[in-house]
């Protein structure tokens, strides 16, 4: 591998880990959040301290949990792809190797 390829697919692995990075915080971070601020004002608004703010919030991290799953099997499949095609590549490269 050249000295460009091997920068290359350093730079699309780091892009990776920062995407996955950014849409693992954004399922814990967007439904944390709206949780806490919609469950103070429900709160607020009917006067029933703390059920909706915990109700809420439980409910939150439910579907934090839940996305952060579907996130990692989804790059977990994507990985496994781009591996199985690497290797698919290998072996053609190896097999036009012997022949020669």
């Amino acid at each position: 591998m050249t000295e460009p390829e091997k920068k290359k697919e350093q730079n699309y692995w780091w892009s990776q880990g920062l995407r996955m990075f950014g849409e693992a915080t954004g399922w814990i971070a967007f439904p944390v959040i709206a949780a806490l601020f919609v469950g103070r004002w429900l709160d607020s608004r009917y006067d029933s301290a703390p059920l909706y703010f915990l109700s809420l919030t439980v409910f939150a991290f439910i579907i934090s949990s839940i996305g952060l799953g579907l996130t990692g099997v989804k790059y977990m499949k994507q990985i496994e792809k781009e591996e199985a095609a690497k290797k698919h590549i290998l072996s053609k490269e190896k097999l036009m190797d012997n022949k020669k």
